[in-house]
């Protein structure tokens, strides 16, 4: 028999909003999301730096980064803190997406994260779920995980399940492009001086030759036993990536980083097949069914994911399930704040990228001894807001009431 509709539907509760309600009405809700506030931060770099997009064009030297914070609050005192970033352009946006749909999130219990991100995302549906989007929500992603773990007295990587105290690392920040090759070499003997367990170089500049006199004076710096990683930034098509694949197989290198455009699955396929040298990316990839498809095509030896730029901590929880089921390394890409912890938790041993770039955003620094960033005994993400980031704060943005 037909089921009869209400008489009144102006006063009827429809499926959703009684859905909503039973998922947050029970006696398990002991706590409820009361504060926001966002702050877009620019961090001015000390330098210009450049990879191989700006030496042929398709990009202008990076000169800043674009934050989102995310800082939140409960009915009960406890607090989160959240990230998420732009390079070049599109910092203005996340902070403007992040304004729109931080609202949906008062009165909510901050345990329901999966809920709570499949929230954020459908008040934003109409521009995707991907991109700048997702990039906006993972903000309020972290800084979920980073209360959770708080409110536990666990560092991030303990709550997750850690297979290990501290990671492997490599330095990338003294490797670019624009670096003269003198100066290239001492920060190799620096970084490896100050604990660093590798080294990471930019290659893709025009002249080939060029890279691989860098590389090999680089190798012959450090020596055979380092570990030794190229970045070609997506500069090569499928033939050049072929012949510098060749040519740098002497080096025994870690990997070679993004040879191919990003989204070209075949044919970073095809190059994976036909090296000895691993291959790695995903990196600028946006979701996990952009990295499944690197995944199902044996794509990438090496699985680099970001989670601010995928959407935060749950996304990359989903997908590094996928790279574990598939015996894939995992190397998170910048952010090392945030994947240090997810890192930890990855059954395969990673490798995390360090970047001392965003130091001066916090008040705590991570400890880097013999090769490895060791995860501290700080609850949640272990770091804080420094005055310096309120000072290069631009806008901020607050809603419900702080307790």
């Amino acid at each position: 028999m037909p089921q009869s509709l209400p008489d009144d539907p102006e006063t009827a509760t429809t499926p959703s909003t009684a859905t909503g309600a039973a998922r947050t009405a029970g006696e398990s809700t002991l706590d409820r999301i009361s504060w926001l506030r966002l702050s877009s931060v620019t961090l001015p770099l000390t330098s210009p730096i450049s990879d191989a997009k700006v030496f042929t064009g398709r990009q202008k030297p990076m000169t800043e980064v674009a934050f989102l914070f995310v800082e939140l609050a409960t009915e009960q005192g406890h607090e989160g803190l959240g990230f998420s970033y732009s390079k070049r352009a599109g910092g203005p946006g996340l902070f403007a997406h992040a304004g729109e749909i931080a609202g949906n999130l008062l009165g909510e219990d901050p345990s329901d994260i999966g809920r709570l991100w499949t929230k954020l995302m459908w008040a934003g549906a109409s521009v995707g779920r991907s991109g700048l989007a997702t990039q906006a929500i993972a903000a309020f992603d972290v800084s979920l995980w980073d209360l959770k773990a708080k409110r536990a007295g666990l560092p991030l990587a303990k709550l997750l399940g850690a297979h290990r105290d501290s990671v492997r690392c490599y330095n990338t920040s003294g490797g670019f492009l624009h670096t003269p090759t003198g100066q290239l070499l001492d920060n190799a003997t620096a970084c490896l001086g100050g604990g660093m367990g590798g080294v990471k170089i930019k290659v893709g500049h025009p002249d080939g030759k060029w890279d691989l006199r860098r590389v090999a004076a680089v190798r012959e710096r450090v020596g055979d036993d380092v570990p030794l990683m190229v970045d070609a930034n997506q500069q090569w098509e499928r033939p050049t990536a072929q012949r510098m694949g060749r040519a740098l197989e002497e080096f025994g290198l870690v990997w070679i980083e993004e040879p191919l455009d990003a989204y070209d699955t075949q044919g970073h396929a095809a190059l994976a097949a036909s090296l000895d040298t691993p291959v790695a990316t995903g990196e600028m990839l946006a979701g996990v069914a952009e990295h499944y498809e690197l995944i199902r095509h044996h794509a990438a030896d090496v699985i680099q994911p970001d989670a601010p730029r995928i959407g935060g901590i749950s996304q990359f929880l989903k997908l590094s399930a996928l790279a574990e089921h598939h015996h894939l390394q995992l190397a998170p890409h910048f952010a090392m704040e945030i994947h240090l912890h997810l890192a930890a938790a990855y059954p395969i041993e990673p490798w995390v990228e360090h970047f001392d770039w965003l130091e001066p955003l916090f008040n705590e620094r991570t400890h880097i001894e013999d090769g490895r960033m060791h995860v501290s005994a700080r609850p949640g993400l272990g770091v804080t807001l420094s005055e310096q980031a309120r000072a290069w704060t631009t806008a901020d943005h607050e809603v419900g009431t702080r307790p």
